[in-house]
C-alpha cells in the first residue's frame, strides 16, 4: 500500500515554506563558489553574547542537564517576570509564564489549548506563514484579511468587527510583525482586545520582536488585558536562534491546561538553554543587547532610504524587527521569479511575498537587514547594477 494514503488530510492545507526552497537554491550556488549576501532568513547575525555562553558552559560543567519542570525553571520564569516589571512596568506573575521550546512551541501550545476544530482564527494578510499553519495543525481555519499599507499591514478593530462570524474563535496578531516590521498601535490593540473579549473569543499576540522596536518605547499587550495570550522568544532580541527557547504568557486559569499539554507534547524545554538564558537578564548582558539593537536601527536607517532610491516602493517604514517589506510591482509582475533572478544574477538573497499570504504574493518582496552594514552596502551596489542591467 502506498504510504501517502496514510497521510493525514490536514497536510493538504499546509503549504510548503517557499523561503526554505530559496535557501536551498542559495546553498547550491554557494557550494559552487558564489559569494552571496543574505537578506533572506530572519536570523540575527549576532550570536549569544559571552555571559550567556559562560552560563551554558557552567551548566555543562555542573551537570545541570536533567529534565526541568514542563513549565520551565522557576528561576527563569521569575527572571522573565522581573523583566516585564523593569522594562515595561507591567506586573506579570511568574505563575502565568510558561517556558517553551522556542516561540514555535509556544504557538503550538496556545493553538492546542484554544483553537477548536472548525473554528476560524482571524489574522492579517500578510503574516508569518507558520502562524496560520499552527492553526491548521489543530484543525482550525485561518481567515486571512487583506491588510494593506494604509493599515500598516496590520488588523484594525474595524476589520475584526467586520469579519467576525458565527464560527470565529479568536485572533492571532504579531507586533512587530514578520514580514513587515510594523507594529500595532497600543490604542488600536486595546480596541481589538476589547472587541474580541466582547465576543468571548481569544487574542494571541506574537511579540517575538518586541525588544527590537526603534521608534518609541517597546510595549506589550500584557499591559492592556490579563486575558490576552502573549508569545515571546529568546531568538531575536536575545540572539539565541538555535537554542530553541521561548515563552508563553497565559491567563492564570488556563495554566494547568497548558501545563498538561506541555508535559505530553514536549516534556520540557532544553535544560542547558534555560540555564544559559538566565544570564540574558543581567545588566551587563542587557547592555550588550541594547548596543546590538542600536546597530539594527542604524542598518534600518540606511537600507530603507537606499532601497527607495533604487526604485523599490516601501509604503510603510518598518518600526521594529529587522525586515523591509517592499513593493516591487513596478519592477516585475512576478515577485517569486524576481527574487530568484536577483539571487542568480546579483548574488543577493531576498524572499518573495508568496509565503506571507495571497494579498501581496506577486507584488512584494521581504528583505532582512539582519546582516552587517558593510554587507548591506554591498547588497545595494549589486542591486543597483542588477536593476541597471534590466533596463
Amino acid at each position: 500500500m502506498n504510504m501517502e494514503q496514510h497521510l493525514a488530510a490536514r497536510l493538504n492545507h499546509i503549504a510548503p515554506f517557499h523561503v526554505m526552497e530559496l535557501m536551498k537554491m542559495a546553498a547550491e550556488l554557494e557550494t559552487d563558489g558564489r559569494h552571496l549576501i543574505h537578506m533572506g532568513i530572519g536570523e540575527p547575525d549576532f550570536t549569544a553574547p559571552p555571559p550567556v555562553l559562560e552560563a551554558a558552559a557552567k551548566a555543562l560543567t555542573d551537570g545541570r542537564l536533567q529534565y526541568t519542570s514542563a513549565l520551565g525553571l522557576p528561576a527563569l520564569r521569575a527572571a522573565i517576570s522581573d523583566h516585564y516589571a523593569q522594562q515595561f512596568g507591567v506586573t506579570v506573575p511568574a505563575s502565568r509564564i510558561i517556558v517553551t521550546a522556542g516561540a514555535s512551541a509556544a504557538l503550538l501550545l496556545a493553538c492546542a489549548a484554544l483553537v477548536d476544530v472548525g473554528k476560524e482564527v482571524l489574522m492579517p494578510d500578510p503574516c508569518y506563514p507558520c502562524n496560520r499553519h499552527f492553526v491548521v495543525a489543530f484543525e482550525g481555519k485561518p481567515k486571512l484579511i487583506a491588510s494593506g499599507p494604509e493599515h500598516r499591514f496590520q488588523l484594525s478593530d474595524d476589520m475584526v468587527r467586520e469579519h467576525w462570524g458565527a464560527h470565529t474563535g479568536g485572533v492571532l496578531l504579531a507586533s512587530p510583525s514578520n514580514p513587515t516590521g510594523t507594529s500595532i498601535a497600543q490604542s488600536e490593540l486595546a480596541k481589538i482586545i476589547a472587541s474580541v473579549r466582547e465576543r468571548q473569543g481569544f487574542t494571541i499576540v506574537d511579540e517575538i520582536y518586541q525588544g527590537l522596536t526603534y521608534d518609541g518605547k517597546p510595549s506589550t499587550a500584557l499591559s492592556l488585558d490579563d486575558d490576552v495570550v502573549v508569545i515571546n522568544s529568546f531568538s531575536k532580541y536575545f540572539n539565541m536562534t538555535g537554542w530553541r527557547l521561548g515563552w508563553l504568557v497565559v491567563p492564570e486559569r488556563i495554566v494547568p491546561a497548558v501545563e498538561k499539554l506541555a508535559q505530553n507534547l514536549f516534556i520540557c524545554p532544553s535544560a542547558i538553554a534555560q540555564h544559559a538564558a538566565l544570564a540574558c537578564f543581567a545588566p551587563e548582558t542587557l547592555a550588550i543587547y541594547e548596543a546590538r539593537k542600536a546597530a539594527f536601527q542604524r542598518r534600518r536607517d540606511y537600507i530603507v532610504p537606499a532601497l527607495r532610491e533604487l526604485g523599490f516602493n516601501i509604503p510603510v517604514t518598518p518600526d521594529g524587527a529587522f525586515y523591509v517589506y517592499a513593493d516591487c510591482s513596478h519592477l516585475t509582475k512576478d515577485a517569486d521569479a524576481f527574487a530568484k533572478q536577483v539571487l542568480r544574477e546579483a548574488g543577493v538573497v531576498i524572499v518573495p511575498g508568496q509565503d506571507f499570504g495571497p494579498a501581496t504574493a506577486q507584488s512584494y518582496v521581504r528583505l532582512s537587514y539582519a546582516n552587517s552594514l558593510e554587507n548591506l552596502q554591498e547588497a545595494v551596489v549589486r542591486l543597483k547594477q542588477f536593476l541597471h542591467d534590466q533596463g
